[in-house]
């Protein structure tokens, strides 16, 4: 079967109602304890899991650096279109690459864009460099441009947009930008630069979030969003794609596993957060977002359009176990104004 094959083959969305599989989990007395409130941690308790955070991704990268643990995400382009139709040279930051299951797809699925990825490991960039260039896709040397960022905590480096492009990006007055194939220029880590300015690359088309907010604590969420979006051009997006509540893999926690509300740490340390669609909206409302469906003299004065945002449900079979497993992820698109 072939690449596009597969990919119609794997592409669902909406098997089941989100609304019925909420009224089965809430009555059902064995799932009471997700549900439960859960008290707030103290802030200095939130810095030491921070660190400690990072940390059990580096190691949990490393056990699966082999790469076969993550299926390339063939889905990323029916979910997102705007990746295929985007202008020659587009530039995408994906956030949080892993080893790199969402880059090869856009790569692949379109020869003219330009991807920055980062993530907070780097043996998994490394991984991540040696799967990309032995996947056969065109010119990928020249469109693959991998950093290390740990980007809830430190914040995103310069070369990507620095502050007085941000200043000119955010007044609409000019954009600091040229395309890789004009003469970028690389500074001595490797970063493309405007051959315009010679500060930066100007900022991004396209921000992918691809099951990485949900690995950030809950209070860093904020912050980071705010800082995916400082790097978006004028009229960029922001692709969203992670875990949704009530998901297969959420009620598999046990009681103990619980180290927030909806907010789950795993036995290797690692942690992850479900959404439910207002929780999205509140998180993204905090940065100044707002539903595009409003009246337009309502949100000229702020930053950011949220055009959609919904559940994604799947049923997956386990042919192993013989078991069908309800998925759910929330899917999220968010535009800065042109």
């Amino acid at each position: 079967m072939s690449a596009e094959a597969e990919a119609e083959a794997e592409y669902f969305s909406k098997d089941f109602e989100w609304e019925t599989l909420r009224q089965e989990i809430e009555n059902n007395p064995f799932y009471q304890y997700h549900l439960l409130p859960f008290a707030d941690t103290p802030s200095q308790q939130l810095e030491i899991q921070a660190s400690e955070d990072s940390e059990a991704w580096k190691r949990f990268h490393h056990r699966h650096s082999s790469g076969k643990f993550f299926k390339e995400r063939r889905y990323l382009l029916k979910e997102f279109p705007e990746l295929v139709s985007c202008r020659e040279f587009s530039k995408v930051l994906e956030v949080g690459c892993g080893n790199g299951s969402s880059v090869i797809p856009i790569l692949r699925g379109n020869k003219d864009i330009i991807v920055y990825a980062c993530d907070c490991s780097s043996e998994t960039l490394e991984r991540a460099k040696e799967i990309v260039h032995s996947s056969s896709i065109f010119a990928v040397q020249n469109r693959f441009h991998p950093f290390f960022c740990d980007f809830a905590f430190t914040g995103f480096p310069k070369w990507l947009v620095c502050d007085s492009c941000i200043e000119s990006l955010s007044l609409k007055q000019q954009e600091c930008s040229s395309d890789v194939k004009e003469g970028g220029v690389a500074d001595k880590s490797g970063s493309y630069l405007s051959r315009e300015c010679g500060c930066c690359i100007g900022g991004v088309d396209f921000v992918s979030l691809i099951f990485t907010l949900s690995a950030v604590p809950l209070k860093k969420m904020s912050p980071a969003i705010m800082e995916c979006f400082s790097v978006l051009k004028p009229g960029g997006l922001l692709l969203f794609r992670d875990y949704g509540l009530y998901d297969m893999t959420m009620l598999r926690f046990e009681q103990e596993k619980r180290v927030g509300f909806r907010e789950y740490m795993r036995s290797d340390g690692t942690r992850s957060y479900f959404f439910c669609l207002d929780t999205v909206r509140d998180l993204f409302a905090g940065v100044g977002f707002i539903e595009a469906c409003m009246v337009a003299t309502k949100y000229l004065k702020l930053k950011f359009y949220l055009l959609e945002l919904e559940y994604c449900c799947v049923k997956s079979l386990n042919r192993r176990k013989g078991k069908s497993m309800q998925r759910v992820w929330v899917h999220g698109k968010f535009q800065k104004p042109a």
